[in-house]
């Protein structure tokens, strides 16, 4: 503070704007242990734009990468980028948004994202992450991908108190730990008909199958390019080469831990 400042400003007033600062300094630290109605979050930034990342999620991949000021799967979302082309994304496994920023930004005019994140945390911290960066073209849902309309039982944290963040899982087996209720819809339902769809990114932890299931009018009719973190290896199923392969679509490539399907007379990949 300059000293023609300080001339003009009381003592008791300066004293008072010190103490302030030092109380209103921000500080990282976890809500009460019981509480699920605070949220708790770091704002991090990279590249692409800025990110609210959950404190309970600080150990997995994608928050520590935000928060080096890094990006999580870089060529993953360069690709959706060079290639989203003129149609709309459908993106399954938001977390809290970590892909938002930069393929939101890739759109053409009137086209949209569409985000599914089924636990209510991520999903909440999704929404800051748009409110953030202003992503207008963002349609978000606290919900999942799968046949149709309904609820399922998702796996959060493990026996041990681990928490799983964006490895949350749709359960179909019972299995130990804590779990919730989550709300499921199908692509077919939500994204309208007169929609083109040039993309559909499911990262949605072995739910792959029931999400392809309910999107499968939707892939007939607009062909996207389809990109798959396969962890139940569906793509090697006799169900996806009747489904999925016999419309004509074929692996191209790897991208991180996710497989690259087009069809090859449609697509022109870079």
């Amino acid at each position: 503070m300059t000293n023609s400042i300080k001339k003009i400003i009381p003592k008791q007033i300066i004293r008072l704007i010190k103490r302030k600062i030092v109380i209103n300094k921000p500080r990282v630290t976890e809500p009460k242990k019981n509480s699920i109605e605070v949220l708790g979050g770091v704002i991090a930034y990279n590249k692409y734009g800025g990110y609210f990342t959950p404190l309970s999620s600080l150990h997995r991949p994608a928050v520590q990468e935000i928060l080096k000021g890094d990006v999580f799967e870089p060529e993953t979302i360069k690709f959706i980028i060079r290639n989203g082309g003129h149609g709309d994304i459908v993106h399954a496994g938001t977390f809290f948004g970590d892909f938002l920023p930069g393929i939101s930004s890739s759109l053409s005019d009137e086209c949209k994202v569409w985000a599914f994140e089924p636990n209510p945390e991520n999903f909440r911290c999704a929404q800051i992450t748009c409110l953030i960066n202003n992503l207008g073209n963002v349609e978000l849902f606290n919900s999942g991908l799968g046949i149709k309309k309904s609820t399922a039982n998702m796996l959060v944290e493990l026996e041990s108190g681990y928490k799983l963040g964006g490895a949350s899982k749709i359960l179909k087996e019972t299995e130990k730990g804590k779990t919730i209720d989550v709300e499921i819809n199908s692509i077919d339902d939500i994204i309208p008909k007169e929609r083109s769809v040039s993309i559909i990114q499911l990262d949605v932890e072995g739910y792959e199958k029931e999400a392809l299931i309910g999107g499968l009018r939707t892939i007939n009719r607009c062909k996207p390019i389809l990109i798959l973190e396969d962890n139940n290896k569906i793509i090697e199923t006799n169900w996806f080469a009747e489904n999925i392969l016999s419309l004509g679509y074929e692996i191209n490539h790897k991208i991180h831990a996710n497989t690259l399907l087009t069809i090859k007379t449609l697509h022109n990949i870079v």
